[in-house]
């Protein structure tokens, strides 16, 4: 029977996580916005000051935060250096600094001071998609979290950000966020 179990164990866990990647797998691309517009480039809508508001929601989809963000961003030409100040409805304050910089017209990398590595950007159209991995405090200590987040621009001013976040493969949070340029 243990060998049995030795035997089976390995392959239901091959088949869970091929069922969970398999129907979480998002097939869009940042190219599939190439000919879009309007045109989000990242360097100059984050350039000045910005404002969000935002949602995070539990992996079944209830509401289990809220925040309003103050944004910063100043660009000289080769580097975004992004302030980010998010105010939590349960009184926290994160701060976060980005460096981005733009390899060419539409790769960028990225690092934070919790950003394990580099944030990988990718920019086509009206669509700017970043991966990276963030090191999240729950209950006194730091896990890895990884980001798929997708910020989409709906004109001069306002832009809808959507991230997943998830761990192991399996998604954990989705945050939702609408921007607005001063």
């Amino acid at each position: 029977m243990k060998n049995i179990k030795k035997i089976i164990f390995p392959f239901l866990l091959i088949i869970i996580f091929s069922f969970n990647t398999s129907c979480s797998t998002n097939n869009m691309k940042p190219e599939d916005f190439k000919n879009k517009e309007p045109r989000l480039i990242i360097e100059k809508y984050l350039s000045g000051n910005v404002k969000a508001w935002g949602v995070l929601q539990n992996r079944s989809g209830k509401v289990i935060r809220q925040f309003s963000a103050e944004l910063n961003g100043k660009w000289d030409g080769k580097q975004l250096i992004l302030d980010e100040i998010f105010n939590w409805d349960d009184g926290e304050i994160q701060k976060r600094q980005w460096q981005i910089n733009k390899i060419d017209e539409n790769n960028y990398e990225g690092t934070a001071g919790d950003v394990v590595g580099k944030a990988k950007g990718y920019s086509y159209g009206p669509a700017f998609k970043f991966e990276y991995v963030l090191l999240v405090p729950v209950k006194g200590k730091e896990i890895k979290i990884t980001f798929d987040d997708w910020i989409f621009k709906q004109d001069e001013r306002v832009a809808i950000n959507r991230a997943t976040m998830t761990k192991f493969g399996f998604k954990v949070a989705e945050l939702t966020v609408v921007f607005v340029k001063d």
